[in-house]
C-alpha cells in the first residue's frame, strides 16, 4: 500500500507526466471496452514507460552530486523507461572525466540480476567461477559483486560493483580507483530508497 501511494505522488510531482498517465489510462480502457486489445496493450505501455521515467526522475534525485572527489555530470544523465534497456527502467549518471571517470546505472529487470544473484547466493557455483580478480562483499548489507580489471595501456587499475537487489541491479563503475574508493561511493548511494521505488 505505502508503494502505491508513493508512486500516486511520484505522477503528481510530475504533472505533465501525469495527464500523459490519465490519458493513457483513459485511452487503456476504452479500447480494452471495445475489444481493441492492440491499443489497449499500447496505451498500457505508454502508461508503464511514463511510470518508469517518474520514478526515474525521482532516483536520479537521490543520486549523490558526487563520488569521491567526482563530481555528478548531471547533463550528461541518460533515463529510459518501459520501452528502453532491457524493457524497463534504466537511469545512468557519469561522474568526472577520463581518466578518473565514474558511473552509477540502475536497471529495473536486468537480464543480469538471476545469474548475479545465483553466484551470491550458492557457494558451490561462486567457488566454480573463482576469479582473482572478482570478489563477494556486502554494501549496505546487500550481497555484491566487485570487479577489478586493469586497462593494459595505461596500467590503471578500474572497479566495477554490481549489486543485485530483488529485480533491481545498481552498477557503480569506477575508473583509475581503488575497492576503498569504490565501496566508499557505493555506500552514498541510498540502496534501500532506491529498490524501493525502482521495483
Amino acid at each position: 500500500m505505502k508503494k502505491i501511494f508513493f508512486l500516486f505522488i511520484v505522477l503528481v510531482a510530475f504533472n505533465a507526466s501525469a495527464q500523459d498517465f490519465d490519458k493513457n489510462v483513459a485511452t487503456a480502457k476504452s479500447s480494452y471496452s471495445s475489444g481493441d486489445l492492440e491499443n489497449a496493450r499500447f496505451a498500457m505501455e505508454q502508461m508503464l514507460r511514463d511510470l518508469d521515467l517518474a520514478i526515474g526522475k525521482e532516483i536520479l534525485k537521490m543520486l549523490p552530486g558526487q563520488i569521491s572527489t567526482l563530481k555528478a555530470n548531471e547533463k550528461e544523465d541518460n533515463l529510459t523507461g518501459g520501452a528502453g534497456y532491457a524493457g524497463g527502467l534504466y537511469v545512468h549518471r557519469s561522474y568526472g572525466a577520463t581518466p578518473k571517470a565514474g558511473q552509477v546505472e540502475v536497471i529495473n529487470n536486468s537480464p543480469l540480476i538471476n545469474s548475479l544473484q545465483t553466484i551470491l547466493t550458492t557457494p558451490v557455483l561462486g567457488g566454480m567461477m573463482r576469479d582473482e580478480n572478482q570478489k563477494q562483499i556486502k554494501v549496505q548489507g546487500y550481497k555484491s559483486l566487485l570487479t577489478k580489471t586493469v586497462n593494459s595501456e595505461t596500467a590503471k587499475t578500474n572497479y566495477e560493483l554490481q549489486i543485485p537487489m530483488n529485480n533491481t541491479l545498481v552498477t557503480v563503475r569506477m575508473d583509475d580507483s581503488n575497492e576503498q574508493e569504490i565501496t566508499a561511493a557505493a555506500n552514498a548511494i541510498p540502496l534501500a530508497k532506491i529498490v524501493a521505488i525502482a521495483q
